[in-house]
């Protein structure tokens, strides 16, 4: 099996952290951007698209701050992923900065489903 490359995104987003935070850590809110159903059990999230299941154990998460998740079907430590809120101390921009992990040639690939997922996640909030 091939290392998987870590790679982060930095997304600016027009929404109050607190309000972000229900989207990137509770069934409900990921649903309606990034996957197409998110059900939990206590800290196991299973992740629904289309007719794939995929179960991601909630490692961290720090109240309006940040989530992290590891796949169950990931043997590696470079299974997770992390969705973290940050705030410009200065101006008070807020941006999504997201740590994943992907095979080297799906690298691209990775970070426009990223974008992708997080355009849905702008709709859904009215931001631009």
């Amino acid at each position: 099996m091939s290392d998987k490359i870590k790679f982060e995104l930095e997304i600016p987003i027009q929404a109050s952290p607190q309000l972000l935070y229900q989207y990137i850590s509770t069934p409900s809110g990921l649903s309606e951007w990034f996957a197409d159903n998110v059900n939990s059990r206590g800290e196991l999230f299973t992740f629904i698209w289309d007719d794939s299941e995929e179960v991601a154990k909630l490692l961290t998460k720090k109240n309006g701050e940040r989530v992290k998740f590891k796949w169950q079907d990931g043997d590696d430590d470079n299974s997770f992923f992390e969705i973290r809120i940050q705030v410009d101390g200065i101006t008070k921009d807020v941006s999504l900065m997201i740590t994943d992990f992907t095979e080297e040639d799906e690298i691209e690939e990775a970070k426009m489903l990223w974008e992708n997922q997080v355009s849905d996640l702008k709709q859904v909030l009215g931001s631009s």
